[in-house]
């Protein structure tokens, strides 16, 4: 049964009490995924974890993944404080990211998340 009720937490309930695998890959239009790391996929792969299942961004588990850290700020050659990065990201900007990062999410049990990891080694090279 591939079918799910689209609903996060419902779905996750399923595969808890049935078996099977749940899955939100990323896309071309999303190439991090649409769940959000600190909401979404985190305190999923952690029950599922406690539960005796695993989580997976396809690549490794979910809670290896670190939210990207803000830059310090540091001072210029006038001695002023420069609140961009080289890409023009504002110290604020890069900080409120953090906690808002998507990761691709594959949760169920150890064997199918790690057959799934498998797959996507062997296949997920980048194909542009």
């Amino acid at each position: 049964d591939t079918e799910g009720i689209g609903a996060l937490v419902a779905d996750v309930h399923n595969v808890l009490i049935n078996g099977g695998i749940y899955g939100y890959p990323s896309t071309r239009d999303h190439p991090d995924g649409k769940l959000r790391l600190l909401y979404e996929s985190a305190p999923m792969a952690m029950i599922m974890e406690q539960a005796g299942g695993a989580g997976s961004t396809g690549y490794g588990r979910i809670l290896d993944v670190l939210p990207p850290q803000p830059k310090k700020k540091r001072r210029n050659d006038e001695n002023e404080i420069d609140n961009d990065d080289e890409n023009g990201k504002s110290f604020e900007e890069e900080a409120g990211k953090g906690i808002h990062v998507r990761v691709p999410t594959f949760l169920g049990s150890v064997e199918n998340v790690f057959e799934l990891d498998q797959f996507h080694k062997y296949y997920g090279g980048d194909d542009e």
